[in-house]
């Protein structure tokens, strides 16, 4: 799409026969294919899915390779399915879970694979081990011309490799910033009794999925010139513009409802995002806040759930006051530490009576993997204020005039959540 909000895509016809109308209607099929097959977190969510599998078909024509971040809390919440679905629609996939970093250096060229990344956490933090070079990996390839510099051959010489590929990871817990930042982040919950799926079966599911494959490549790989010529208007700006443009090309190469779609995908997941990042502030400053209090109370084994209410809710300079409608209670102080896996149990003190109370030794953990030291320099004035803002008000919205709600046109479904 150009500046002036046209598709840009005339009457042009894929090799396949798609032309700009047919193309809307390949994208409908493929949105309502993912949607029998998983259940994500809203109708935005499943437009920006279909329209991130299409990317892939164009990526030799891209400036940025968009991460998909597929993460959910616990097992069981369809990240693996999702996956599945990707590997039968995309352009080129590869499977990442056991591939040697060498591997993945070495088929990364001027047509790159779209790499399917799962159990992604064993890749970043404790667990990590021998895969940095992964991890370096899928951090640089984000943007075109970032080579790997490594030392290869029989003569040791230096040697660039290139990093650009698109990527999907999945994953328990968020990924590190520099992954999520540039990713469309697909936020899955575990399925709800009244919520159906159409079971995965090898034998029925793969030809139709495939056949939509061979449809995308048909349709988008004539059109990779054009895509290359694009500048869309987009409803976003910065980092997020970077990632969200390969998608509204696609939107924009296949018209209908999809140019509209695609923004408004855009910008209610990116608001999204912005809301989750500023809720992880707060449960980092309110990890900062409970170690203080421990601190201040000589590092008691324990203490009772009120009196650590009270001594958080007492500190002028922090949110807890004024947290909620009447200030942070025992409901919000269990529910903001429940993903650290910290909940409050009964505990025999001294005088021999019982009471709810939070153990030290359960914040041991999140602490040294959340929290500076103490002997450190205290965070950012930024992160401080952002922590600060009253719960329950939202930020401002990206800059865009596209209204937040489902998508329009004919494949436009509720949230399923």
């Amino acid at each position: 799409m150009g500046p002036d909000g046209g598709s840009g895509t005339g009457d042009r016809a894929g090799a396949g026969g798609e032309t700009a109308d047919k193309g809307a209607a390949l994208l409908d099929d493929l949105r309502a294919a993912i949607g029998r097959y998983v259940v994500l977190p809203s109708g935005e969510a499943l437009t920006a899915v279909t329209l991130w599998v299409a990317a892939s078909h164009i990526q030799p024509a891209l400036q940025h390779a968009p991460r998909l971040a597929v993460v959910g809390p616990t097992k069981g919440c369809g990240k693996s399915r999702v996956l599945d679905v990707l590997h039968e629609t995309v352009h080129q996939p590869m499977m990442t879970v056991n591939t040697s970093p060498a591997v993945v250096f070495r088929v990364i060229g001027k047509n790159p694979p779209t790499l399917l990344v799962d159990e992604a956490d064993t890749i970043f933090g404790s667990k990590a081990g021998d895969k940095e070079d992964l991890r370096g990996l899928l951090n640089a390839g984000h943007q075109r011309n970032r080579p790997a510099w490594r030392i290869s051959g029989p003569e040791h010489k230096p040697t660039a490799f290139p990093t650009f590929a698109m990527a999907a990871l999945a994953g328990i817990g968020d990924l590190p910033d520099t992954i999520m930042d540039r990713a469309v982040v697909l936020r899955m919950q575990k399925r709800k009794p009244g919520e159906r799926i159409t079971p995965f079966r090898s034998r029925y599911s793969l030809p139709e999925l495939n056949a939509l494959r061979d449809r995308l490549t048909a349709w988008l790989t004539p059109l990779r010139g054009t895509a290359a010529a694009q500048v869309p208007a987009m409803p976003v700006e910065d980092r997020a513009a970077d990632t969200w443009e390969p998608l509204v090309i696609v939107a924009d190469l296949a018209g209908g409802h999809w140019p509209t779609s695609a923004r408004t995908a855009c910008l209610a997941m990116t608001r999204n995002e912005v809301v989750q990042d500023e809720q992880t502030t707060l449960k980092t400053r309110l990890l900062r806040d409970v170690r203080r209090v421990f601190e201040q109370e000589g590092r008691k084994e324990a203490l009772r759930s009120q009196d650590l209410l009270a001594a958080l809710v007492q500190d002028a300079e922090a949110p807890w006051a004024e947290y909620g409608t009447k200030g942070l209670n025992a409901y919000h102080l269990a529910n903001l530490l429940r993903d650290f896996g910290i909940s409050p149990a009964n505990h025999r003190f001294e005088n021999g009576r019982q009471a709810k109370a939070y153990a030290r030794n359960q914040f041991l953990d999140a602490w040294a993997r959340y929290c500076l030291d103490p002997a450190q320099p205290a965070p950012a004035a930024g992160e401080a204020t952002l922590a600060q803002r009253p719960h329950g008000k939202l930020p401002a919205p990206p800059s865009g005039t596209l209204p937040i709600g489902p998508p329009g046109g004919p494949a436009g479904s509720k949230p399923t959540r």
